[in-house]
This record gives structure tokens, C-alpha cells and sequence, in this order.
């Protein structure tokens, strides 16, 4: 990372959690809150559990359900140091804690088991009381799945990332035979920098590794001038709303609704905002809010009223469009 300052580029060197005096329960607190740092703004995920207890011994440390309706369990270590003084390796602590949720047979017993502890940890998040904690739990990742189109595909799947400041050698080694041998682990980095009173992170994800070819360009038979392949939507940085205005995809003053729910209205405004019943928000807390979800991926459930498609669609059909015409 570099601070810039009157044309001068000052390189700013990463440091450790440990010397900004940061504990592992910091952290965790920070992802509970800000998911979105793990997943992207892309992504939609519900975070279900916190500190859960596997047996006696182990607790893990956020469990979240994703958009495919896979479990989710994330284990976090400060930095190297802390995963070297383990006995046991990080990442196949993290395999035991997912091969333990794979006997889940359905939403009513994960809710029950996992869920409503997590519930009764926040009940000012979730405003409940003890009677409907397991109706309330339940209703709402009913409905998460229901509106990911992942109602059938629950627990057919776990996933686990595990992040730190930075990993050793023998984790990485680890992460990548378990990715070669089909289980889905990542390791993300959580990169804290000091400038001045401020903290900055940089996340990064070093496992599992993009494909080469996902890079490479690649030339026509047909035609002797070289010519730009159409990429793929997942291969391509998406549009984000504010370059969606700027080309004209939308456009201030479009109305907005929640996905299968038209009282859920709000205005666009030129800054992409939304105005929702007289308050000015960011689509992203807006649908948030709304769904009562920890993360979302806002282009798919915002919906244009007068195009009658999501924001992921419209913005789909314009770079199909653009790249025919290449």
C-alpha cells in the first residue's frame, strides 16, 4: 500500500493485529459486522452463529449460510504466530467442524441447534422474545433460501474459510491439497495498516487460485485480426451502480423495489443512493435492512420497475450487448 501526498508515493508497510493490540474476539466482532469483507460485495450470506460450541473442546468461531445454501464456517486467527502455536494444524480443525455439520438433515434442525443460541445472543437485532425464537430463526432462513432460489439445495454442500493476517507455509500447503482433493477452503488475508489513528485493511484471497486460462486472451480462427473474446460475466468486473448511471443503464429517478415486493419502494438519486420513505440510503443497507440479512448482493434483489428486470440483469444485457459489437 502506498500513501499518496503531493505526487510523492510513501510506501505504508502492513502490520500485525498483535501490534495494533487487537485480539481475535476484535476481529470476529468486525466480520459478524462487516461480512462483506469475506465475501464481497457480491456475495449474499447470513451469519447464523457465533462462538458455537462443536463439543467441549472446540468452538467455532462464525458459522453463515451462502447464497447456494451451503454452511458456512469461518475460523479466524490473528496473525502466523497464532496458528503455529496450535497443536492442531488450523485448516483441518475447520475440516472436523464441517464434517460435524454435514449430518444436518434440514433447516428446522440447524435453526434449533445453531440459529436460535445465535438469536438469544442479539436479541435486539432480531427483537424476539423466548417463545417464537425458533419460529423467527426458522421463518427467516426459510425465506433467505427461498429468495436465493436455494430452498432445495441446504446443507448439500459446507464450506470454510479461515483467515489471518497472513499464513505459513504449511497451512497454504495444506489448503491447496484440500482444494485439489474437492473441499471447498479458502484463505483470506486480513492485511491491517496504520496511517496516523487510522486502520485500514486490505483483503486479499491467496487460496484457492484462479485458473490460469481465466486470464488469457484468446484469438479467433476465423477472422486473421486478433479479436477481443467476449468475457464472461463471472470473469469480469461487474458494474457497479454509480458506472451503471454513468452509461445510462438507469437513470435518476427510476424507481426501485425489493425483489417480490412492490411496497418496498425507493428513488434513485444521481449518487446511487435510494430514497426510501423520505431517508436517503445505499441500495445495499436499504435491502439489507429490509431482508434482515447480514450480507446481500444488492443487484440481484434490486428490482427497475419500468424494465421489469433486476439490476444484475439489466447490467448483464448491456456488456452482452457491448461485447457482441466488438
Amino acid at each position: 500500500m502506498y500513501k499518496i501526498e503531493h505526487n510523492n508515493a510513501d510506501k505504508v508497510e502492513a502490520v500485525t493485529f498483535s501490534e495494533l493490540d487487537m485480539d481475535e474476539s476484535e476481529i470476529e466482532k468486525l466480520l459478524r459486522c462487516n461480512i462483506k469483507m469475506l465475501c464481497g460485495d457480491e456475495e449474499t450470506m447470513l451469519i447464523v452463529g457465533q462462538q458455537f460450541m462443536i463439543d467441549k473442546k472446540n468452538i467455532c468461531d462464525l458459522i453463515a449460510v451462502d447464497k447456494n445454501g451451503s454452511i458456512v464456517l469461518i475460523e479466524i486467527k490473528r496473525d502466523p504466530k497464532d496458528i503455529n502455536a496450535r497443536n492442531e494444524p488450523f485448516e483441518f480443525q475447520a475440516v472436523r467442524y464441517a464434517a460435524s455439520f454435514a449430518t444436518i438433515k434440514d433447516v428446522n434442525e440447524f435453526v434449533e441447534k445453531v440459529y436460535v443460541s445465535y438469536i438469544e445472543k442479539y436479541p435486539d437485532e432480531f427483537k424476539s422474545d423466548e417463545r417464537n425464537r425458533l419460529e423467527l430463526g426458522t421463518k427467516k432462513l426459510k425465506d433467505f433460501l427461498k429468495k436465493n432460489s436455494s430452498s432445495n439445495s441446504f446443507n448439500k454442500k459446507q464450506v470454510i474459510i479461515i483467515t489471518a493476517s497472513d499464513f505459513d507455509e504449511r497451512t497454504l500447503s495444506s489448503v491447496a491439497w484440500l482444494n485439489s482433493n474437492g473441499v471447498d477452503i479458502s484463505c483470506i488475508k486480513l492485511m491491517p495498516y496504520k496511517i496516523n489513528d487510522d486502520i485500514f485493511i486490505n483483503t486479499q484471497r491467496i487460496l484457492p487460485l484462479l485458473e490460469y486460462d481465466d486470464f488469457y486472451t484468446k484469438i479467433s480462427d476465423k477472422t486473421p485480426r486478433i479479436k477481443k473474446r467476449k468475457p464472461s460475466i463471472e470473469g469480469t468486473q461487474p458494474l457497479r451502480v454509480k458506472e451503471m448511471l454513468q452509461e445510462g443503464i438507469i437513470k435518476p429517478g427510476d424507481e426501485i423495489v425489493a425483489k417480490d415486493d412492490n411496497d418496498q419502494r425507493g428513488i434513485l438519486l444521481e449518487n446511487g443512493n435510494v430514497e426510501v420513505k423520505g431517508k436517503v440510503k445505499s441500495i445495499n443497507n436499504w435491502l439489507k435492512e429490509y431482508y434482515g440479512w447480514s450480507s446481500i448482493n444488492s443487484y440481484h434483489f434490486a428490482f427497475h420497475s419500468e424494465k421489469n428486470k433486476t439490476l444484475d440483469e439489466l447490467r448483464t444485457d448491456f456488456l452482452d450487448n457491448k461485447y457482441e459489437n466488438l
